[in-house]
């Protein structure tokens, strides 16, 4: 698993960790049924605490991302496990396309953007 983190970016590590691990389910590198690495690895590999780690599987966990086994570490869950909330899912998309509209981007530029955002997502790890 291949995750960086971003000493400029305003979120917090573990909200880094989490959307970093959703990144690499969306793109279709971590698939249902794997297993990710230790709280443990994880904080020795990115040098954060363990706790910032924990936090962030948890996270996961309650978004229904990962299945928790003990003994057997955090397992990726299947999408259709995962309880879907529209209104949740569609909030952020509704910020980042007002502050496309109002960066001065045209419709027509906005939905290219998404297509080509779209495109690389399913390109990187073969996720229709």
């Amino acid at each position: 698993m291949f995750l960086t983190l971003q000493d400029n970016d305003k979120r917090p590590i573990y909200q880094q960790i989490t959307d970093g691990i959703k990144d690499l389910i969306a793109r279709g590198e971590l698939r249902e049924g794997m297993t990710l690495p230790s709280v443990r690895q994880v904080a020795g590999d990115l040098g954060v605490n363990l706790n910032t780690v924990a936090v962030a599987y948890r996270q996961l966990q309650d978004e229904g991302f990962v299945t928790v086994r003990h003994g057997a570490g955090a397992v990726i869950s299947s999408r259709s496990a995962r309880p879907v909330d529209q209104a949740a899912l569609y909030k952020p998309l509704h910020t980042a396309l007002t502050q496309l509209v109002l960066s001065g981007l045209t419709g027509r530029e906005i939905v290219e953007t998404v297509r080509e955002q779209l495109a690389q997502l399913q390109q990187k790890g073969g996720t229709r």
